[in-house]
């Protein structure tokens, strides 16, 4: 979810990234779409035809793996065109797996799995373009992915005009001046700059990449885009029940938002209205998602001792290779398998200073095979470790389920594999088990100690919700049609006036175009699946906890060396997406539910909100604003 590597996922297992963009990702057969099928009914047939896919699927998704990873990790032209070719190769490939499929009377087999798999194979997402607007397209994302990942700023106040000064990356520079100045207009010099040369020189591109979307989306026999990236849940209704899961934790992020603002117009004064947005470029994230960087500035209790691990980290003298072995140790203590040699060998885990990379954390599966890599430009600080076991959590779910068919061989839906990581995380954070590997000095029970530690949580969590929802929200409805090109960057701007109660700093037009100045957005990557995530990491946290024989408070549950818990989480992720996920989330929660439910997450935070309501007596909670596009105290433009 967060630019940091909360996403790191999409590549998070890259035959999740190779097949999404194909044929082979959960895509089903709704009510509203007539299954494509033809008149075979050889049942025996089509499972030999079956095996012959694997094969050749496995065969060209190396190729294509290898040449994604290649650019990744050198962004030279050479790689990009090598990249696109590669992904052309699987989109021909799945094109003609398509049209046999096809041919089958599948509806009528009898086996189950085989008839999953042939619904699942029967849309065939933006390979059915003819091949011309296929190359079109994936060079689009390849175009808009590099220069998101190759854009540099010019520095704040710079004393000449020379253009070969503007050499500032996003990673590490502009992130950190974002978490550490406190200086108004430097933040909000980083911030605007970024989003001139992140997203303003793509929208062009962007327009035609709607266009191709949404006509190989009516391809399929879908009304628009929208609905075949929803597909892949499975689940009819999808939207509305991700607008049934923010009102449940909506008041929660409310409360939070309230807090923080009045604690920032003690820093700011009257650049922010008491009862009005956020400026954006103020909370310590180029997207304002994560707010983790305000803690030492806005934490309820400021005098009790910080559990700042970062320091810890850094007079340990810890390395980046430590930080993932760390990470590895505690997979290992619930009984899960360790990272392979290759993984050490041939993962990516700094940032190297001879060529451009992609910065932004991944997961990668070498289509079933056992390598598998992580690729971060970590750094040695408490955010990076969880960034670490998020991109770790990938990798195991990758080993899990990797004697299922190549079909079965990604997570159970896009929001489970997001969630294994973060999951571990929270245990892994707790005080006490921070404690007991060394980087906490002290565990002293108090509840001012653990609203500490629950705001500091809710900083990265919490804060992120509205911006988890909104991003697939906007695109969804741009899609749709219900903006005009020249509206998509106000559209932008009321969604995030709306739901997450910020603004620009520097008033925003229909000349800038800031959504891709997100990772996800320039790389087409779905994005609901890391608020599914953040309410089901919530829902395995408290399932884990119980198998554990967790007592107390949920946010104090660490299940660290809980074989009992490490071989329930195993069952279920070695399943893949061979079971529908309710199932595998029945599974998980022992019979509770099949259905995402934001009830533990907010058991999990319940004595902070409570907190938080005590606090923000007297104060407006929510905010209001007559016009998204730029904050009410702002008067600059762009």
């Amino acid at each position: 979810m967060a630019t940091r590597g909360r996403a790191s996922v999409v590549f998070g297992g890259l035959l999740l990234v190779v097949l999404s963009s194909c044929v082979l990702v959960g895509h089903v057969t709704s009510a509203a779409r007539v299954p494509v099928e033809g008149t075979l009914e050889d049942e025996e047939q089509a499972k030999a035809y079956l095996k012959d896919v694997e094969a050749m699927l496995t065969e060209v998704c190396l190729d294509v793996s290898y040449a994604r990873w290649n650019h990744s990790v050198n962004l030279t032209e050479h790689n990009k065109n090598k990249s696109i070719d590669a992904s052309l190769k699987m989109s021909r490939l799945n094109k003609e797996i398509w049209k046999n499929v096809t041919k089958f009377k599948w509806t009528t087999f009898k086996d189950e799995q085989t008839r999953t798999i042939f619904k699942r194979t029967s849309v065939l997402g933006s390979a059915i373009l003819p091949d011309d607007e296929k190359r079109e397209l994936v060079q689009i994302i390849a175009d808009m992915s590099q220069n998101h990942a190759s854009a540099k700023i010019c520095p704040f106040k710079r004393n000449c005009t020379s253009a070969e000064k503007c050499n500032i990356p996003l990673d590490p520079v502009i992130k950190d001046t974002l978490e550490d100045s406190r200086n108004y207009e430097e933040l909000l010099h980083v911030w605007n700059e970024w989003r001139k040369v992140s997203g303003k020189p793509v929208k062009e591109k962007f327009l035609r990449y709607v266009e191709l979307e949404n006509k190989a989306a009516k391809l399929n026999g879908f009304e628009d885009a929208s609905q075949m990236w929803q597909e892949t849940y499975e689940y009819e209704g999808f939207e509305e029940s991700m607008a049934r899961l923010w009102k449940q934790l909506e008041p929660l992020y409310k409360q939070l938002h309230a807090y923080v603002r009045a604690r920032l117009i003690d820093v700011y004064g009257d650049k922010i209205k008491a009862d009005g947005p956020i400026p954006a470029h103020l909370l310590g994230h180029i997207h304002s998602q994560h707010w983790n960087a305000l803690n030492e500035i806005t934490k309820p209790f400021p005098n009790k001792k910080a559990v700042n691990i970062t320091v810890t980290m850094r007079e340990k003298n810890m390395t980046v290779i430590d930080m993932f072995r760390l990470a590895e140790e505690f997979f290992t203590s619930l009984g899960l398998p360790p990272m392979p040699e290759s993984f050490w060998e041939n993962s990516l885990l700094v940032k190297p200073d001879d060529r451009e990379v992609v910065c932004h954390a991944s997961a990668w599966d070498f289509c079933g095979t056992g390598d598998v890599r992580i690729k971060q430009c970590t750094q040695v600080k408490a955010d990076d470790l969880r960034v670490v076991h998020h991109e770790m959590g990938h990798i195991e779910y990758d080993l899990l389920y990797a004697r299922q068919p190549i079909f079965f061989r990604t997570g159970a839906n896009p929001g489970f594999h997001e969630a294994v990581g973060d999951t571990i995380a929270l245990s892994f954070t707790t005080p006490k088990h921070l404690n007991a590997i060394g980087l906490l000095e002290e565990d002293t029970e108090d509840n001012e100690r653990h609203i500490n530690q629950l705001y500091r949580v809710a900083l990265d969590k919490v804060a992120a919700l509205p911006s988890l929802y909104i991003y697939d929200l906007w695109r969804w409805k741009v899609f749709k049609g219900e903006y005009k090109p020249e509206e998509y960057n106000k559209g932008w701007w009321d969604h995030l006036l709306e739901y997450q109660g910020i603004c620009p700093g520097v008033a925003r037009t229909a000349e800038d175009f800031d959504p891709p100045s997100k990772f996800h957005i320039s790389g087409s990557v779905p994005y609901i699946r890391y608020f599914t995530a953040a309410v089901m990491q919530f829902q395995f946290y408290k399932a884990l906890c119980e198998e554990a024989g967790h007592v107390g408070p949920l946010h104090t549950c660490d299940f660290y060396r809980s074989k009992e818990a490490g071989k329930l989480f195993s069952d279920v992720l070695s399943l893949g997406k061979s079971r529908p996920w309710p199932e595998a989330l029945h599974m998980l929660t022992k019979g509770r539910t099949s259905e995402m439910d934001a009830g533990p997450m907010l058991e999990y935070f319940q004595p902070l909100y409570e907190w938080l309501e005590q606090q923000n007596k007297g104060r407006t909670v929510g905010w209001t604003s007559a016009d998204s596009t730029s904050c009410p105290c702002a008067a600059r433009t762009s």
